[in-house]
């Protein structure tokens, strides 16, 4: 229970401490190429978040980092287990990312700031209209050269258990050619929501798989390409992958 109180207590501390922080790069926004202010933002961002994956005790294992492109944009696919996935990605992510983030998250006061300052985009699955203009928003990003972390189960994974992928957002890469990287999380459900909440040590296991090309592809392949992505996400979670 103490190592929750420590956890929660620094999470919501370190947010409100970063409140000028925040106020400065909003400013800095409407000034800054946009290049340079992701690495700005990123590099912010990814510091408070190995900040808080340490105040939670989870040990992370971390391989694959080589298969991320640098010099071009790209859709991160990933299964979700928990919250904690987003620190995750942003403490270990060596490009700058955005995510497309649950509309639910832009009731939260600072965390919402600083998910659209980190270039995200707000989806909401329950109004059609919205979600496609998100999708657009996102696929503009990329044009941009802005990456972007996509979770298409939805939402967590009560169960550790794979959900089936919602094969429409897969056109984040594809309507713009992006290269795809394969993200396997597993572990990250059980340093909090498999507790019900309650903040637990526990091993967690990343692994960033070879890109995935969905340029050229034909519209057979392009049929198939969630289903082959899922596929190599759904291979990391297996127990004897574990390092």
């Amino acid at each position: 229970m103490l190592r929750s109180i420590t956890t929660y207590g620094y999470f919501f501390l370190s947010l409100t401490m970063l409140s000028p922080v925040m106020n400065r790069m909003k400013k800095k926004r409407e000034t800054t190429p946009p290049g340079e202010f992701a690495v700005e933002a990123h590099s912010i961002a990814s510091k408070w978040a190995r900040l808080n994956i340490k105040a939670s005790g989870a040990r992370l294992h971390v391989k694959g980092l080589e298969n991320i492109p640098t010099d071009r944009p790209v859709v991160f696919v990933s299964n979700h287990q928990s919250d904690f996935d987003i620190l995750i990605f942003l403490a270990y992510s060596p490009v700058p990312i955005g995510f497309v983030a649950k509309m639910e998250l832009t009731k939260v006061p600072l965390l919402r700031t600083w998910i659209d300052l980190l270039g995200s985009v707000f989806l909401d699955r329950n109004d059609i209209r919205q979600g496609a203009k998100a999708i657009l928003d996102g696929i503009n990003k990329i044009k941009n050269g802005h990456s972007l972390v996509l979770f298409p189960e939805g939402t967590r994974s009560r169960t550790g258990e794979m959900l089936p992928f919602k094969t429409g957002s897969f056109k984040l890469a594809t309507k713009p050619g992006a290269d795809i990287v394969p993200v396997t999380i597993d572990g990250s459900g059980m340093v909090m929501e498999g507790n019900n909440y309650i903040i637990k040590p526990r091993d967690v296991y990343v692994t960033f798989h070879s890109v995935v090309k969905t340029r050229g592809l034909s519209a057979e392949e392009l049929s198939a390409l969630p289903a082959r992505v899922e596929k190599i996400i759904k291979s990391g979670i297996a127990v004897d992958n574990h390092f």
